[in-house]
């Protein structure tokens, strides 16, 4: 499972931007990769693994802007087309994360 996280946060004030900052932070803390800036991703083993970073995110939540959380599979991750300018690129590949039950 990939999930992951857009938004939209206001930056007009330096609170908002401190508090936009303080979100980012915190996803990247939760072992989630920027994407593009306001679009972070982060590869799950499973679905109740994803609920746990998911529930994660939701505590994070700032008071203002907008933030979508999605999942995906692997496979329809896989299926992404990604172009810089009009040149196909490929697609990274994820860090491999250590888990220790």
């Amino acid at each position: 499972m990939w999930v992951l996280v857009f938004f939209d946060l206001p930056t007009e004030t330096i609170t908002d931007r401190k508090t936009a900052s303080r979100f980012r932070k915190n996803l990247l803390n939760d072992g989630f990769n920027m994407f593009q800036f306001s679009i972070y991703m982060r590869f799950c083993p499973s679905r109740e693994n994803a609920a746990v970073h998911i529930k994660r995110t939701k505590n994070a939540l700032p008071k203002k802007g907008k933030v979508c959380i999605m999942q995906i599979t692997d496979k329809q991750f896989g299926m992404m087309e990604l172009f810089h300018g009009k040149k196909e690129t490929t697609l990274e590949k994820p860090n491999q994360q250590l888990e220790l039950f």
